[in-house]
C-alpha cells in the first residue's frame, strides 16, 4: 500500500533531516488510515534517535490561590474551583515523598509550585524550596531533580543551579504568538522564554511542552513545536486537556484521540531527538488509547498523579512502559 506523498515525503526526518513549516502543516491534513501510517513513522524516528523510555513523578508542593489568570488551570485565584488550597510543603514533606518515589523505582522527581514564580533569592519560600533541594540532593544522590516553580530571574536561576537542579520544567503552552489569548494575559511570554534561556546559561536541562485542546489552531500546534525546536530545550511535556469546572475552558470538547496522535507525530518528527513526555490527558481524556499514542512518538511519561488531577499508580505504569518495549528494540531507563 502506497504512503500518502506528506508522510512518504516525512521519511526523511529518518535520514537526519528537518522538516518543514509547510511539510509538517501538510501532515496535519491527513486522515484514516494514514494516521497510523504517521504514528508508524514518528516511533521509528523514536526509536532512533530517542531510544530509551523514561517516567517521573510530581509533586503539587504548593497548591492554589495563584494570581495568574491562565485559562486551562484549577490553580488560579481568579477561577471558582474546588481544588485544595495549601501553601508550600515543608522540607522534611518533600523528602519523605521523594523518598517514596524512589523506592517505586523512578528516579526522576519533580517539584511544582503554584503562583507566577520567584525573582528574589532571598525569598524566605524560595530559601525553603533550597533547602528541600539540599535535604533531597543528601538524602537520594542518585535522585534527578526537577522543579517547575514559574518565571524566575537570573539570580534565582542561578541559585537553583548551584543547589542540584538537574531539569526546570517551564511550558510555552501553545504558538508564542498567540500565549496573550491562549492563556494568560497576566504575565508575558517574553518573561517565560528569558526564565529558560538564563537557566541554559547556568547548564540547567529545559522541559519545555505545551497543552493541545485550547482552542487552538493546527497551525499553531506546529508553530509551539517549532519554538521549542528552535529554543534547542532538552524535553517537551505533552497535555491533552482535561476541561476543568470552574475554568474558563470548562466547555471545551476533548481533543479526539486521532488528532492527538497527529500532533504527537508531528511534534516527533519536528524534534526527533528530544525527550516527549506524555503528561496529563494520559488516563483522563485518553484512557483506552494512551498506548497508542505512546507510540506516537513519545518516549516518557508523568506517573503517580499531577496537579490537581489523578492518575496511575507507579507501580501499573512501570508495568506499562516494560510493555511498550515489546514494540521496540531499545532498554528501558526510569531517569532521562
Amino acid at each position: 500500500m502506497k504512503l500518502a506523498p506528506a508522510i512518504e515525503q516525512a521519511y526523511k526526518v529518518l535520514d537526519g533531516l528537518p522538516l518543514s513549516f509547510e511539510e509538517a502543516m501538510a501532515l496535519t491534513r491527513i486522515d484514516g488510515n494514514d494516521i497510523l501510517d504517521l504514528v508508524s513513522l514518528a516511533n521509528k524516528v523514536r526509536d532512533k534517535y530517542a531510544p530509551d523510555f523514561w517516567a517521573c513523578s510530581i509533586i503539587n508542593a504548593k497548591s492554589g490561590v495563584c494570581s495568574q489568570n491562565c485559562k486551562f488551570c484549577a490553580q488560579s485565584g481568579h477561577h471558582h474551583t474546588d481544588i485544595k488550597a495549601y501553601g508550600l510543603l515543608s522540607p522534611d514533606e518533600l523528602v519523605k515523598d521523594a523518598q517514596a518515589v524512589f523506592e517505586s523505582g523512578v528516579r526522576t522527581y519533580g517539584i511544582v509550585t503554584s503562583g507566577v514564580g520567584y525573582r528574589d533569592a532571598s525569598a524566605p519560600e524560595f530559601r525553603q524550596i533550597l533547602l528541600a533541594m539540599d535535604k533531597i540532593r543528601a538524602a537520594l544522590p542518585e535522585m534527578r531533580l526537577c522543579l517547575s516553580l514559574g518565571i524566575l530571574s537570573e539570580e534565582t536561576a542561578k541559585a537553583l543551579a548551584d543547589h542540584g537542579a538537574y531539569r526546570y520544567n517551564m511550558n510555552l503552552q501553545t504558538n508564542p504568538e498567540r500565549y496573550a489569548e491562549l492563556i494568560s494575559d497576566t504575565h508575558s511570554i517574553d518573561d517565560k522564554i528569558l526564565t529558560i534561556k538564563y537557566l541554559q546559561k547556568y547548564d540547567v536541562t529545559i522541559c519545555c511542552g505545551g497543552i493541545f485542546g485550547l482552542g487552538e489552531t493546527w497551525e499553531d500546534r506546529v508553530k509551539m513545536a517549532f519554538a521549542c525546536h528552535d529554543l534547542n530545550v532538552d524535553g517537551c511535556p505533552l497535555n491533552v486537556l482535561l476541561p476543568i469546572p470552574g475554568t474558563p475552558l470548562e466547555k471545551n470538547s476533548i481533543m479526539a484521540p486521532a488528532d492527538v496522535a497527529k500532533a504527537f507525530a508531528v511534534f516527533r518528527l519536528i524534534n526527533p531527538t528530544k525527550m516527549l513526555k506524555f503528561a496529563a490527558g494520559r488516563e483522563t481524556t485518553m484512557k483506552d488509547f494512551q498506548g497508542l499514542l505512546m507510540l506516537a512518538g513519545m518516549n516518557s511519561f508523568i506517573t503517580g498523579g499531577y496537579l490537581t488531577t489523578r492518575g496511575r499508580s507507579r507501580e501499573d505504569d512501570l508495568r506499562f512502559m516494560n510493555q511498550l518495549e515489546r514494540f521496540t528494540s531499545t532498554n528501558r531507563e526510569t531517569a532521562p
